[in-house]
């Protein structure tokens, strides 16, 4: 029993150490700061950690187990020696692996912009946080330290993946919604162009709800192998846009939200536009979509 104990708690103390603090990024960590803001900027500032990677190329064989991997467009090779920001729909719990593996075909190494209680996870949460995952605290003063981390990131030339809807999509017929400006303000502090990431089929691996039913689910992709699509479209230029300008940051997000809709018809071709083809009973249909039917106006650039 002892050991057992001595054990657990040798897992709760363990972090993957994490690259010291660049002296020019000190000045930005705040006594009343919670420890973890001073790790994430100096992971940020850093190149990407040897053992993320090889986490990344195992679990990019994850989704194929799952379903059939299939990804259309790319990312130009000089992009990816830079700063990248990329902007993905979110459909369900199993798309980021598929998104990652995607990514990772594509030569991108992402940075995720997670939920602050993924990243505060005991044992896979310091891994996560080692690895770059960028902890998002909703809803709080630190909510903002998620930016900063991010900027920091793209300083140095890293990608970096977020959600714009902030969570998973609700609209009833599946098309991506609004979303917050907050990615939108991120492209336009750091002037980088976004890169729209649209998916689809991830959310027939695992249901919404978080029970038992996402077994049921998991065993019946194991069976059927629905395609678990990814589509890398051209990036949303921002140049003419400014920060702080009046309305500036609500274009910006209209656009990024365009960009993945337009990705993301081609993906669901064949299937009713005013709903989804495959049906989550456990999914609830409180979210509106921005274009909704996938239907874009002609003046969103």
């Amino acid at each position: 029993m002892d050991s057992v104990v001595s054990l657990r708690q040798r897992v709760r103390d363990w972090h993957p150490a994490p690259p010291p603090l660049p002296p020019q990024l000190a000045g930005m960590v705040g006594a009343d700061d919670p420890a973890w803001f001073a790790r994430e900027l100096a992971i940020a500032a850093a190149p990407p950690w040897w053992f993320g990677r090889l986490a990344l190329r195992v679990f990019a064989h994850l989704p194929g187990i799952f379903g059939r991997l299939q990804v259309t467009g790319s990312i130009q090779e000089g992009r990816l020696r830079g700063p990248l920001l990329l902007a993905a729909n979110h459909i369900g719990d199993f798309d980021t692996f598929v998104v990652a593996a995607a990514l990772h075909r594509a030569g991108v190494y992402p940075r995720f912009m997670a939920t602050g209680s993924i990243v505060a996870a005991p044992v896979v949460g310091p891994l996560l946080e080692r690895a770059g995952v960028i902890r998002v605290v909703r809803g709080t003063d630190l909510a903002a330290h998620a930016v900063r981390v991010a900027r920091v990131a793209l300083d140095a030339g890293g990608h970096v993946l977020a959600y714009p809807e902030g969570r998973v999509g609700l609209a009833p017929d599946g098309w991506p919604e609004r979303g917050r400006t907050g990615l939108a303000r991120m492209a336009l502090a750091a002037d980088v162009p976004v890169v729209p990431v649209s998916q689809w089929g991830a959310h027939e691996v695992l249901q919404y709800a978080n029970d038992r039913g996402k077994l049921s689910t998991a065993l019946r992709a194991l069976r059927y192998r629905p395609a678990l699509q990814v589509h890398l479209g051209p990036p949303v230029h921002v140049e003419d846009l400014r920060v702080g300008r009046v309305g500036d940051a609500h274009r910006a997000r209209a656009r990024i939200a365009a960009a993945i809709t337009r990705g993301l018809a081609p993906l669901r071709a064949g299937e009713p536009r005013d709903r989804m083809a495959y049906l989550d009973a456990t999914r609830p249909t409180t979210g509106v979509a921005a274009y909704p039917g996938g239907v874009v106006p002609t003046d969103i650039p």
